[in-house]
């Protein structure tokens, strides 16, 4: 009889336990946090070019980081979001930069000019600042997102790029900004998501000229995907 009760004691204290752990299990984790890492790939456009100025080649961006989630809403699918992070930027023109002592001249290549690459290539710190929508929710993976807001940019390294048959000229271009930023705008569903970049600022410090004394102020558009990583 002693060991019918205590089976017993024993069948009950089991589904008791068992039904703990299912609750704990089950329960609403109402503190998720979404997208904190992320990776880009963009096309750069360079748009307000001089009227003798066209983009060549594949002007490509790629941009990576963390970024902090912080959620407004109960819900948890409205918040914003600071994050830190790292980009690489090439633009292929026809624009070329040479240095004449500690000045550097702009000259327009012509058409049948003989040469394989010229480019401005700049290395950036990233400081992205994002208002987000969602509507996902503590059991679902796969949400729309709509993440718009501003990226603060400081290039730490920034060189213009000349490659022919003949020769190639590489130095450090000082007439590069060295802080910029602009509007940023992040579309999608799931993993895919399009990214908008659209600076406000000149590629180039203020008062930069070409050989015919025309302001060079152009400012770069980024087009691509991005993808989040919790």
């Amino acid at each position: 009889m002693r060991c019918h009760l205590i089976f017993i004691i024993l069948l009950f204290s089991g589904a008791f336990v068992s039904g703990q752990a299912l609750v704990t299990n089950t329960e609403v984790d109402r503190k998720y946090l979404e997208d904190q890492f992320y990776f880009g790939l963009t096309y750069n456009f360079a748009t307000n070019l001089p009227a003798d100025v066209s983009q060549r080649n594949l002007s490509y961006g790629l941009q990576a980081g963390f970024i902090k989630d912080i959620p407004l809403s109960y819900q948890r699918n409205m918040g914003i979001a600071i994050g830190l992070g790292y980009g690489i930027n090439s633009y292929y023109t026809n624009l070329l930069a040479t240095q004449q002592g500690s000045d550097v001249v702009y000259s327009v290549l012509d058409s049948d000019a003989d040469f394989k690459r010229n480019k401005i290539a700049t290395h950036v710190l990233e400081v992205p600042f994002q208002f987000r929508w969602r509507n996902s929710t503590p059991e679902e993976y796969k949400f729309w997102r709509i993440y718009t807001g501003v990226k603060l940019g400081y290039v730490f390294d920034g060189r213009s790029k000349f490659v022919s048959s003949s020769e190639k000229i590489v130095f450090v271009n000082k007439d590069i900004r060295d802080f910029q930023y602009g509007l940023t705008l992040n579309v999608g569903y799931n993993t895919f998501n399009i990214h908008i970049y659209y600076a406000l600022s000149s590629l180039f410090n203020d008062g930069v000229t070409g050989e015919s004394g025309g302001l060079i102020e152009f400012k770069p558009l980024k087009v691509g995907l991005i993808f989040f990583i919790l």
